[in-house]
């Protein structure tokens, strides 16, 4: 490794980018830092850490503050993988901060936070191990100058409420814990104790006869394909949430939607189930409660059309139906969790907003930092955005039944009338739809992750199907798969603090 490259980065606050990585002057330098594969394939590393992000980076830093020599492979142009986009949003019991603000919190009570918001659905002991072990790292993230925002920790962010306060984030959201995480994996590259290859595709693993696995097999950016020798691997490569093929034949919905890290391609999973691990928790995948997207492909581009379903922040005066025009929800249900498992169950995972014009001159902004008129131009912009002069127009452009819409209009109105709902108990109903013309916007359900992962012990060792340890081979991350950590419901801060939490503790155990 070039330590005056390494020095000349620490300068630069460590900010490692596409443009610092490919572009002018920044070549040459971000080539000077990294160390050539054939020189990482000239030794045996002890540690080989396949994805330099959320997990990967700890796994790293740990495994070569216990005095291991490691190598971190990654097939993108920088560190951090999806902190870049991440919310950042984290939760941990008994932490310091709890313990300065008076909070009083136990891992215990956060297990059964989890437990209740899940479903009980999630790994048990992976998960008894995380709440025993998350305020550590929480607290090591501080020692680093992790700094989150003011009135922090807090109860909720999106999903289900803790029953305590136990969630944070920071202002700069998941590139603040890159920040913290950078100058510690720094650190122990200029020792000598860690090199990265950055653009580098890890492709499998390298196993003996019996099993034991010995390296990865990888290739470079320009296509040489090279062993890397390694006493133990960690995959901590994401999950796969940006390969619509895989996605969709592990949880058998399609990926509505471009949302997640472009890198997670599921090249760990890939790598797993190839050494012979299997995967699990497919069958917990959710969906968000929707968004507009830009066209008919699958997967799309979210359209910059931030509509407001949340009815802590705006009730709401429309009604949603589903692709038969039926009523499928409570749509003022205070509840995100059984807003999205009522869209679950609907078809294709999608839903409609309908309106009238009185609730279109008179209802608060659907639309974030949208007025009336920038409303009004969407109908003839959207794809997903149809008006109708009548309800049975308003179907037709839509793509709804209308003989299930014209029903569920009646019904819903006659609730308004008696202001009363017997379907499903909505309370916000302060006008009918019933003047035209009529308004529709359809909303897809999506996903930014994936919940099939490779099953594991534990101590982060990557299982076969008769339950046993692949010999030197663990996993973290995402590539454990969403429905280990949050079960079938979304748990606040269970999918980034378990990836910091469990490569953390790979790199203490492994070399302990």
């Amino acid at each position: 490794m070039d330590k005056a490259a390494l020095t000349a980065a620490d300068a630069g606050q460590l900010r490692i980018n596409k443009r610092e990585l490919l572009g002018g002057v920044g070549a040459a330098a971000a080539l000077a830092m990294l160390p050539r594969i054939s020189q990482a394939a000239s030794e045996t590393w002890d540690l080989i850490v396949v994805g330099g992000g959320s997990a990967g980076l700890p796994c790293a830093i740990f495994a070569a503050q216990q005095g291991a020599r490691v190598l971190v492979v990654d097939r993108a142009h920088r560190l951090g993988g999806t902190l870049d986009r991440s919310s950042g949003q984290i939760a941990a019991a008994g932490t310091r901060l709890q313990a300065k603000l008076g909070i009083k919190d136990s891992p215990e009570a956060h297990f059964d936070d989890i437990m209740r918001i899940s479903k009980g659905k999630v790994d048990t002991e992976l998960v008894g191990v995380f709440v025993r072990k998350a305020a550590a790292t929480v607290n090591w993230l501080s020692d680093l100058g992790f700094s989150p925002l003011p009135g922090h920790p807090v109860v909720s962010g999106g999903h289900e409420p803790y029953l305590t306060r136990r969630y944070l984030w920071a202002e700069q959201n998941g590139v603040a814990i890159l920040r913290a995480l950078l100058p510690p994996f720094f650190e122990q590259a200029r020792k000598g104790s860690i090199e990265f290859l950055m653009r580098t595709d890890a492709l499998e693993l390298i196993q003996d006869g019996e099993g034991a696995v010995q390296g990865v097999m990888a290739r470079d950016a320009a296509g040489r394909k090279i062993d890397l020798p390694g006493r133990k691997v960690a995959l901590t490569t994401g999950g796969c949430a940006a390969n619509p093929r895989m996605f969709e034949e592990l949880h058998g919905a399609p990926l509505y939607a471009q949302l997640a890290y472009p890198f997670d391609l599921g090249g760990g999973l890939e790598m797993g189930v190839g050494a012979g691990g299997v995967l699990r928790g497919a069958e917990h995948f959710q969906t968000f409660f929707g968004m507009v997207l830009n066209d008919f492909n699958v997967p799309s581009t979210p359209a910059p059309v931030p509509v407001n379903t949340v009815p802590q922040a705006r009730m709401p005066w429309e009604m949603y139906v589903n692709s038969a025009g039926r009523r499928f929800v409570r749509e003022d249900h205070p509840s995100v969790d059984a807003r999205e498992h009522a869209l679950l169950a609907q078809d294709h995972h999608r839903y409609w907003i309908i309106f009238d014009q009185e609730i279109m001159n008179n209802a608060p902004a659907m639309v974030r930092g949208w007025d009336r008129a920038r409303m009004d131009w969407a109908f003839d912009k959207y794809h997903f955005f149809s008006r109708g002069d009548s309800l049975g127009d308003l179907a037709r452009w839509a793509g709804i039944d209308a003989d299930g819409l014209a029903a569920s209009a009646q019904r819903y109105n006659a609730a308004v009338s008696s202001g009363s709902d017997p379907d499903f108990g909505r309370k916000h109903m302060p006008l009918p739809i019933a003047k035209p013309p009529f308004y529709a916007i359809r909303m897809q359900g999506t996903q930014l992750l994936s919940f099939a992962g490779l099953t594991v012990n534990p101590q982060l060792q990557v299982l076969k199907g008769n339950g046993q340890a692949i010999p030197n081979l663990y996993a973290a991350g995402e590539v454990l798969g969403a429905g280990a950590t949050t079960g079938f419901g979304i748990v606040n801060g269970m999918l980034l603090t378990p990836a910091l939490v469990f490569g953390r503790m790979i790199g203490e155990r492994v070399f302990a």
